[in-house]
């Protein structure tokens, strides 16, 4: 896994080149948002459980055809793969936002997660609306913790959403 700085030098190296000016803001502006990150991430870990409940609570208020026989979260079974996928962007949008860099998430969230919810057929709208819905509680409970930053916080979950709604399923 990459982070903000790797990924940075990565490229200036490839290309044999020394950190210019825009380098070098870029690693200020990650180390300046590193305490938010920090922050941001525990309130996740102490909170991610709930996190989960609620965006999933949420989630169903708003698509209840969704727990509806015939919907993709009807039985016990596929409510709870719902979540546990929930919880599983979850996890991995905390890393992200804590590297400063979306790698983890296309390493391994976002590789092969269309075909594989193309083949049980599960549709990636609800998947999109529930992850949007878990951005909104974690920066609600950020700030309640006094994270000053919550820009930050959209990262991994809006490049989630923007990876996922861009292919067409």
């Amino acid at each position: 896994m990459r982070d903000a700085v790797t990924s940075l030098i990565g490229r200036y190296d490839a290309i044999g080149r020394y950190l210019d000016r825009n380098a070098i803001d870029s690693l200020k502006d990650y180390f300046s948002t590193g305490a938010d990150r920090v922050q941001a991430a525990t309130v996740i870990n102490a909170n991610a459980a709930n996190i989960v409940k609620e965006a999933g609570t949420r989630l169903f208020e708003a698509l209840p055809e969704l727990i509806m026989p015939g919907g993709n979260a009807y039985t016990t079974r596929r409510y709870a793969a719902c979540l546990r996928d929930m919880d599983y962007y979850l996890r991995y949008a905390s890393y992200a936002l804590i590297a400063g860099d979306q790698d983890v998430l296309d390493e391994r969230v976002l590789e092969g997660l269309r075909e594989t919810y193309n083949s049980l057929s599960v549709p990636i709208g609800p998947t999109v609306i529930g992850i949007q819905i878990m951005k909104g509680v974690v920066k609600d409970q950020a700030a309640e913790a006094g994270v000053t930053n919550l820009s930050i916080i959209d990262e991994p979950f809006d490049y989630m959403c923007a990876q996922l709604s861009e292919a067409n399923i």
